[in-house]
């Protein structure tokens, strides 16, 4: 072949090459011109990962979330959370005056004038009263009002009120909600944060034989001595029950339990509170009787016509009882429809009711069954 020939033959070459890149490039702009008006959806970006790998990504967002959320409740609530303390005077025995005897709780702030919620228990007894707020500032404070049935009170602190809370609806509360339990435990660890579930609501416990506190919140949060008083917090940053008792052991066997927490349902908490505000205590009906109650082995041991009830062992003078007709020796058995039983004590079925309300007795008289009528003064409880 001679170079002319070579010359040639990679002409061709060339021009062949040429020519099919122009017919891609030409192709291309064919395509591109068909669909360039059209809309193409956005594709997913799909992540290929194992399923341990997508668990574990899923649990740290929802860990993120509620940390975001529990952190977000506690900036909100915190600063209107103090620590009370007390003072209880020492008494005077055979050997000597005893000396005084500091105690301490929690409370918190719930309005602008400086009221404070916590529980009768932390206050009671004492003659000197003052709170420690988060930051550290100490002032004296003043009590109110104290109920001892609800376990609550409210003192006004004397200082710049740095935040005041807000009381939630407790009775929107359901069990496995995730609520906070902010304290004082020991009085030295201030401001403390717990946090757990709504284990249960409207628990019932028995204070004596002849009361019961009942529609508590229960939760597993860690609450120890000197939560007393302190808020249960929701995940919104509303204090939605006030901390009152912890239970450590049951009745069934000599087991030691944990994560048995209780607290008073904000609802009850604001009712109280308001009364002890502008009263000064909460309005409690009243009978004017002293009274013993009778337990199932009390009646059947003296041979008592009724399986229980309220025997009547004083009247007291101009008396709600003693105008209604009652008379020393009667057994109260019921209090409009509800029986007096080992389930309903006679304080938690007469405290259903409200001062000035007028409800039917079932009172056995002499072993006669009758009915009266009574009408329920007020007075401070006890």
């Amino acid at each position: 072949m001679t170079w002319k020939k070579v010359i040639y033959a990679a002409v061709i070459i060339i021009v062949a090459g040429v020519s099919a890149i122009s017919g891609v490039v030409a192709g291309g702009v064919a395509v591109y011109s068909a669909i360039k008006d059209q809309v193409v959806p956005e594709q997913p970006v799909i992540i290929e990962a194992t399923p341990a790998a997508v668990q574990e990504i899923t649990n740290q967002n929802i860990n993120i979330n509620i940390d975001t959320a529990i952190t977000q409740a506690v900036e909100k609530v915190g600063p209107s959370v103090v620590t009370v303390l007390g003072i209880i005077p020492g008494q005077n025995t055979i050997f000597g005056r005893t000396p005084d005897s500091p105690v301490s709780g929690s409370g918190v702030i719930i309005s602008e004038e400086g009221y404070i919620i916590t529980n009768n228990h932390v206050v009671e007894d004492t003659i000197e009263v003052s709170i420690i707020l988060a930051d550290g500032t100490e002032y004296p404070a003043e009590i109110i009002g104290k109920d001892v049935f609800s376990d609550l009170a409210v003192l006004k602190m004397d200082g710049e009120v740095p935040a005041v809370a807000t009381l939630g609806n407790s009775d929107a509360l359901r069990p496995g909600e995730t609520v906070i339990a902010i304290g004082s435990p020991l009085g030295d660890f201030k401001n403390t944060v717990t946090a757990g579930v709504v284990s249960a609501t409207e628990r019932m416990l028995e204070i004596n034989e002849n009361y019961q506190m009942e529609g508590l919140i229960q939760t597993d949060a860690a609450i120890n001595q000197g939560n007393s008083g302190g808020p249960l917090v929701n995940l919104a940053g509303e204090v939605i029950g006030i901390n009152n008792l912890i239970v450590r052991g049951g009745s069934y066997g000599s087991a030691i339990a944990e994560g048995l927490g209780f607290a008073i349902p904000s609802n009850k908490a604001r009712a109280v509170s308001y009364q002890l505000i502008q009263k000064g205590y909460f309005s409690y009906p009243y009978l004017g009787i002293r009274w013993q109650w009778l337990t199932p082995q009390i009646t059947q041991r003296y041979n008592l016509p009724v399986e229980g009830g309220v025997y009547i062992s004083f009247i007291e003078p101009e008396g709600p009882a003693d105008r209604a007709g009652l008379e020393e020796g009667d057994i109260i058995t019921r209090m409009g429809d509800q029986l007096l039983d080992e389930d309903h004590p006679f304080i938690n079925v007469l405290y259903a009711y409200k001062p000035g309300d007028t409800t039917t007795l079932e009172v056995v008289r002499d072993s006669t069954p009758i009915e009266i009528e009574v009408t329920f003064g007020e007075h401070l409880a006890p």
